[in-house]
């Protein structure tokens, strides 16, 4: 049996704290007849704004926290009040500047006067301004909830300390792409109403879970092993499990590779000693896409190298935030 390290000890503080919030502050707006109760906003209406976050916080460059954050404001004040639909854009925007605020780097946040130009809100800055105020004021300037995404990591660096072999079995063979493989895939079921009725802790360790049945025939003692330290209901974890594995079924997600077409090196070589023969040929092959600046925190973490043993370059396994495919 290995007995706990100090990281062990680190990891389980960070997740005592973390729950110790999503407790305190988690909310989540209550959905009846397809809208959001007490409100005109459609439930599709609040799955498209979140995409369109989605969208935003890649033009921006923001980390995954940031995301995640700014759907946890969002969801919170929808929770909290009755609003109109002509204001969810704005409410949106500027719950995704109040996020960056919280998380990046003063380089990183672009100004309010950009932010409103470039997402095309139709928000002035006066709005986005008031808007933040009104926001502050009803979440009590407590912004700082514990996300999915939080939890991701900390359930991820669980089981990498806990279960350090697992790491030879990922189809990524890295444990940072595995990570951000597992990212991705809650901030795809955050834009799911459905799934935003359950607890981030509860919808990580479901994502987790739904993996670790793919990856290793032990899955159950590393699932049981998470879910004492969670403290999540397994009846919850259930559900939550059942709709997630549903949905991303639904969204296709694939995890090959992209496809594109390059010129054959060996075609174009020819090219100017005969002009009458064809400039080259295209050759269809299978390429790697790059992998996204965020994977970097991860690559530090485990002092991983991006490039992969055999020279070729790494894949990333996760495709853009999409919408459900109808």
């Amino acid at each position: 049996m290995r007995c706990p390290g100090p990281a062990d000890g680190r990891l389980a503080g960070r997740l005592a704290d973390a729950l110790a919030r999503e407790a305190r502050l988690w909310k989540a707006p209550v959905f009846k007849n397809g809208s959001i109760q007490g409100t005109d906003i459609l439930a599709c209406q609040q799955e498209e704004v979140i995409l369109w976050l989605g969208r935003l916080s890649q033009t921006f460059s923001f980390c995954p926290q940031t995301f995640a954050l700014a759907v946890s404001i969002l969801n919170r004040l929808l929770a909290s009040v009755k609003t109109q639909p002509k204001y969810l854009r704005c409410i949106a925007i500027t719950s995704l500047i109040l996020a960056a605020k919280v998380n990046e780097e003063d380089e990183v946040i672009v100004s309010v006067k950009d932010v409103a130009v470039q997402s095309a809100c139709n928000c002035s800055t006066a709005e986005i301004v008031r808007m933040e105020r009104i926001i502050l004021a009803k979440l009590h300037w407590d912004l700082y909830s514990a996300t999915a995404v939080d939890f991701v990591h900390i359930f991820h660096g669980l089981v990498m300390s806990g279960h350090p072999h697992l790491a030879h079995q990922c189809a990524q063979k890295m444990p940072c792409l595995q990570a951000a493989l597992w990212t991705r895939q809650v901030q795809h079921c955050m834009a799911c109403h459905q799934l935003s009725q359950f607890k981030g802790s509860t919808l990580a360790l479901a994502i987790i879970t739904l993996e670790l049945e793919r990856l290793t025939p032990e899955w159950f003692s590393v699932f049981t092993d998470l879910l004492k330290k969670a403290q999540v209901d397994s009846m919850e974890l259930i559900r939550c499990k059942e709709m997630a594995d549903e949905y991303l079924g639904c969204l296709e997600f694939s995890l090959q590779p992209s496809v594109v077409y390059i010129f054959d090196p060996a075609s174009v070589a020819g090219f100017q000693s005969d002009s009458t023969e064809t400039a080259g040929q295209l050759k269809r092959v299978k390429v790697d896409s790059m992998v996204e600046e965020f994977y970097d925190g991860f690559k530090c973490l485990y002092n991983e190298e991006m490039t992969a043993e055999d020279g070729g370059e790494s894949a990333s396994p996760c495709p853009p935030l999409k919408p459900p495919i109808s």
